[in-house]
């Protein structure tokens, strides 16, 4: 059965960084595209990273220049390093499959950001 597990998160100074993680069991992470979301309180969740099978990686405007979505094969894991972190940075970090290239699997438990001074 497919799972994702999150971690990393943490509290942190505006401009600092951190490197939040993505453990998979039941999904070879190599074979699929993968992309991290984020959800703060009373907004809607957005994807703010994707990378695809192939390694192609695609930023939201917010994040571009600051954010890099990568992967380890051999540990199954995506990660998310984030550079220069912004109070608006702050939100519950989530991994998944980018829409449209398949049905969600199971929601994790997130991991915490907070970006604060």
């Amino acid at each position: 059965q497919e799972q994702l597990v999150e971690s990393g998160g943490g509290l942190v100074q505006p401009g600092g960084s951190l490197r939040l993680s993505c453990e998979a069991s039941g999904i070879r992470v190599r074979l699929e595209a993968m992309a991290w979301y984020r959800q703060a309180p009373g907004k809607q969740r957005e994807m703010v990273a994707s990378i695809t099978a192939r390694g192609s990686t695609k930023y939201a405007d917010s994040v571009k220049g600051r954010f890099t979505i990568f992967r380890d094969s051999a540990k199954n894991t995506v990660y998310l390093q984030m550079n220069s972190l912004k109070p608006e940075d702050t939100a519950a970090y989530y991994c998944n499959r980018p829409p449209g290239t398949g049905f969600f699997w199971s929601w994790g438990q997130g991991t915490q950001v907070t970006v604060s001074s």
